[in-house]
């Protein structure tokens, strides 16, 4: 008897499946504590398997392939994903579990990747066709009728996202799409083409320009047995279960996409979808316990017993304003979180979740002509977001899915990511329509996203999963697209960090250009009633407060009731909506005259390769190790093949894009030691796309105080799917690039940048604030030789308004830039700057080379390392100037460095003679496999030994 309870203990969890619901009566039974087996379609492959899982992975667990990211396997693997795959298991376990008593029990899974078929005691439950829905089934029926220990079990048939995609898009009312290179390149989008649109899954699984294509399937989400005990004789009342839940916070009266009355009342609307073993007209009470708060008992819409579907019940409770702490980014305030507590009577439900009080909102209406003329403003529409009634500037970068088989994901890699973005100054991130919908909780999710984003103070631009191409709107899409938006929007309704929903990535531009192809009104009109009316519906039925818009990248609106979008129909020289800038060209990396002059850039970035660390977990052969290796070019997506062809015919464009740029601006690399040759170019492609961000960034932050009153600059992109070619900030292992650390510097709330027009040679040196308050400060400007040698010195006593910048010095002319006596390959400028915010001393530094370091007179800085206890690190120059000093921790570990003077993250800095400089690890023992790393290991380099061993 006590094994049986034990085990019992083992496999049921509370009802809602989370940990924060209690129920006198219903009970959840996890199907992960079954044994599992997968099967291919002819049979000749049958393992053991897991849930959640996919096939990869429990293939790869039996031992039957190596892990996919090894090597070529995304393509040796791809039989993989061209065959069918059963998950089964025997549900004996959870029948010996079950009482006597009469009960309903409904099957739930919280996703399923993607075409499946379901059965139950070889009895048919349902066929899903959508990987971002929750499924919930009542198979009370099914399960009394099972009395044979031979049919009890659970199956899960896969069919192939490839070949379904492959049928279902030559359906007779499968229209054709446009898929050519004149309407945004879609023909070099994928490495699977033409099929994505047709089926609700993660678009890259596909393949992308910055991660392979494995198209995976699976129970990739946990799945349970929920059972309700029904009313009878010896039991009174129904059970009662929740389904779904929404709380959203919001002021009274506020409506999406227009500032609320600040001085308005919170309104705290929960809305359930509730299930019933019997009618039943329950109440619900709301409460705040650390505000002593709580509702009356409200009384909600009666509940139907024994339905196939849940029932949506709402009830609102009214939050003096003034009461609560208000949620605020780290950034800029606290992000303050209280708990929520729901209880229904009768059926002795509750769960207490957490959320914050605030108001996010994405102002796109015209600028008011007495603004234009008062801070001389562009005309045009604003584009920028408020919180709690207050502009401010949204510095982030994009993120990706954190792995191409979202069953491994873990909790503490993600919370690594979101940390480290927090630690380089983010105060948003930008979630990809291209990907998932982020979870909120591992025990619907597999792990956490908007819980941590809400902990940290990151705010989420959260997008519907629609990217990158025009889409179909046939009816079965329609039927199954719209509960999709509908749950997902519940679920993340609750969460301070969201920040908007946009409906897709870069989807309006495309369908722009396919306005003026053949046939390209009717493509027009799909899109509107698509965006514009079906989805923007959908979305603002389940949220009262948060922001829609059509696209990532808009232009905005003509109207908002009814919404209407603006499409090309603007004045010219006014400013609409958002932009993006992708150019590959490094020759004009540092133009500003190709960046554009925008309200707000959300995309933009440059590609570069892993480090030499990355490369080892994945390369398997020393003849891969070097820059244009067969196999590192096969990790080279950009541009992406359009096809099936291996290695990608398109690589060598985007090696060449990296290699032109490092020759361009760098030290070309090559010593005698064919690894330091592989690893300074794997490097130096870091440095260049962070001198390239850095740049961008520097601009669009200074058009804060520019008549474009650019308020945002998200980079492309924040993280890693697999070890390969990318524009990621940090790699699939969570260990920074050289661009994470150029952020952390450039996202600081205080900056000094040199802006360098070349081809007028005007140097104008600008100090910028993103704060509220002004910021008065001092600024140090020295020139230095490239022997270390100091050569003048200049302090600018500066004060900068609210979200603004102050220019401290500018010049014209190299003769007049330069110090007396030398040329621009000789010298380089270091700038300082030292503010007070909050009473707290704040730093911020650059550097200026008047010549690209391919040119300057570099001499070697023979650097002397001193290493301390707890991984500390003292960096002496003992010859010349180190450019670009980096100290690399070694493989096994994830951690970052940061500078035992500021605390502030700290990396790939210019180490003169005489400025010492002391850095310590800090390691995150949670993923670093080495938790004991020997200083000796660690590794120093600088531009120096690009050509110096």
């Amino acid at each position: 008897m006590l094994l049986k309870w034990l085990f019992l203990c083992c496999c049921w969890t509370l009802a809602f499946c989370q940990a924060d619901v209690t129920s006198e009566s219903s009970r959840t039974f996890n199907l992960s504590s079954l044994k599992w087996t997968l099967k291919n379609q002819n049979g000749s492959i049958a393992i053991p398997a897991g849930v959640p899982s996919q096939a990869h992975l429990d293939l790869h667990k039996a031992g039957i392939i190596t892990e996919p990211l090894l090597g070529i396997n995304d393509f040796t693997q791809r039989w993989i994903w061209m065959d069918n795959w059963t998950y089964t298991a025997d549900i004996t376990p959870f029948i010996d579990t079950m009482d006597n008593q009469s009960q309903s029990t409904i099957l739930i899974f919280h996703g399923l990747d993607t075409i499946a078929n379901i059965t139950l005691g070889e009895q048919p439950v349902a066929w899903t066709d959508n990987q971002f829905r929750q499924y919930s089934f009542n198979v009370t029926h099914i399960l009394s009728s099972i009395d044979d220990a031979q049919h009890r079990n659970l199956t899960v048939s896969f069919e192939s996202a490839y070949f379904y995609g492959l049928n279902v898009s030559k359906r007779p009312d499968a229209e054709v799409l446009i898929n050519s290179d004149d309407v945004c390149c879609l023909k070099k989008l994928f490495e699977v083409p033409g099929i994505r649109q047709w089926i609700r899954k993660v678009a890259s699984d596909f393949g992308w320009d910055w991660g392979p294509a494995f198209v995976p399937s699976g129970i990739h989400k946990p799945a349970y047995f929920v059972t309700l005990p029904t009313e009878t004789k010896d039991r009174a009342g129904p059970s009662i279960w929740i389904e779904e839940s929404s709380i959203e916070i919001h002021k009274k009266g506020q409506v999406p996409s227009v500032e609320p009355d600040p001085s308005a009342d919170w309104i705290v609307n929960v809305t359930l979808g509730l299930r019933a073993t019997s009618h039943v007209s329950p109440t619900m009470k709301i409460s705040f316990p650390e505000l002593r708060l709580s509702s009356p008992d409200i009384a909600l819409r009666p509940v139907p017993g024994g339905q196939d579907s849940p029932t949506f019940v709402s009830g609102t409770f009214t939050v003096p304003s003034g009461v609560p702490e208000l949620w605020y980014p780290h950034n800029l305030g606290n992000p303050k979180r209280y708990n929520i507590t729901v209880e229904l009577t009768p059926g002795g439900v509750s769960f207490t979740k957490t959320t914050g009080f605030r108001t996010i909102v994405l102002l796109q209406q015209p600028y008011p002509k007495e603004e234009v003329e008062a801070r001389g403003i562009t005309p045009g529409d604003q584009f920028h977001f408020t919180i709690n009634g207050k502009a401010f500037y949204t510095s982030g970068t994009n993120i990706i899915p954190f792995d191409p088989f979202y069953a491994r994901s873990t909790t503490a890699q993600v919370r690594w990511i979101i940390e480290s973005a927090v630690k380089s100054g983010q105060n948003m991130l930008r979630i990809w329509g291209g990907g998932v919908y982020q979870p909120s909780d591992e025990a619907t999710g597999v792990y956490n996203f908007y819980e941590i984003c809400d902990e940290l103070g990151i705010l989420a631009w959260s997008e519907l999963i629609f990217s990158d191409s025009l889409y179909p709107i046939n009816p079965f899409l329609l039927d199954t697209i719209k509960p999709e938006v509908q749950q997902n929007v519940r679920r993340i309704n609750r969460h301070p960090s969201l920040a908007q929903w946009a409906a897709g990535n870069e989807i309006e531009g495309i369908v722009e250009n396919a306005n003026f192809s053949v046939n390209g009104l009717h493509y027009l009109n799909e899109f509107v009633f698509l965006f514009q009316d079906f989805l923007h519906d959908v979305v603002l039925s389940e949220t009262t407060s948060i922001a829609y818009t059509d696209c990532s990248t808009t232009s905005g609106y003509l109207s908002l009731d009814p919404y209407i979008l603006r499409f090309r129909n603007g004045t010219v020289g006014e400013i609409y909506g958002n932009s993006e800038r992708y150019n590959y060209d490094p020759s004009v990396a540092f133009d500003y005259s190709t960046y554009p002059v925008s309200r707000y850039v959300n995309e933009f970035g440059y590609h570069s390769m892993p480090s030499f660390y990355s490369w080892e977990e994945v390369l398997e052969s020393p003849a891969d190790f070097f820059f244009n290796s067969t196999v590192v070019v096969s990790r080279d997506h950009h541009p992406p093949a359009g096809n099936l062809a291996f290695p990608n015919p398109n690589g060598p464009q985007g090696q060449m894009q990296m290699e032109q740029a490092v020759r361009l601006w760098l030290p070309t690399p090559g010593t005698s030691n064919s690894n330091q040759t592989f690893a300074q170019w794997c490097w130096s492609t870091q440095i260049f796309q962070s001198m390239a961000m850095v740049s961008q960034i520097a601009f669009y932050r200074l058009g804060a105080g520019k008549p474009e009153n650019n308020l945002g600059a998200l980079v492309w992109q924040l993280n890693d799917i697999w070890q390969g070619v990318s524009w990621s900030s940090i790699e699939y292992s969570g260990r920074w690039k050289v661009l994470h650390y150029g952020e952390s510097q450039i996202f600081a709330p205080v900056v000094i940048y040199p802006f360098w027009t070349a081809a007028t040679e005007l140097l104008e040196v600008y100090v910028i604030s993103d704060r509220w308050e002004p910021i008065k400060g001092i600024a140090t400007m020295s020139w230095y030789t490239w022997q270390g040698k100091i050569l003048n010195t200049k302090n600018v006593h500066f004060s900068v308004p609210s979200l603004n910048n102050s220019l401290i010095q500018s010049t014209t002319g190299l003769t007049n830039i330069l110090p007396a006596g030398f040329n621009e390959t000789e010298v380089f400028m270091k700038l300082d700057v030292t503010a007070t915010i909050d009473s707290v001393t704040v730093t911020n530094e650059a550097i200026f080379t008047p010549s690209s370091l391919a040119t300057a007179v570099l001499v070697d800085p023979k650097i002397l390392v001193i290493s301390h206890s707890d991984l500390t690190f003292t960096l002496s120059a003992k010859g010349g100037v180190a450019a670009w000093a980096w100290l690399d921790h070694p493989a096994g570990t994830i951690g970052y460095f940061f500078d035992t003077t500021t605390n502030s993250p700290t990396n790939g800095f210019y180490l003169i003679p005489g400025q010492d400089r002391t850095v310590r690890f800090l390691l995150n023992s949670e993923l670093s496999k080495n938790q004991h790393p020997d200083p000796s290991e660690f590794v120093v380099r600088s531009a120096w030994n690009n050509t110096h061993t």
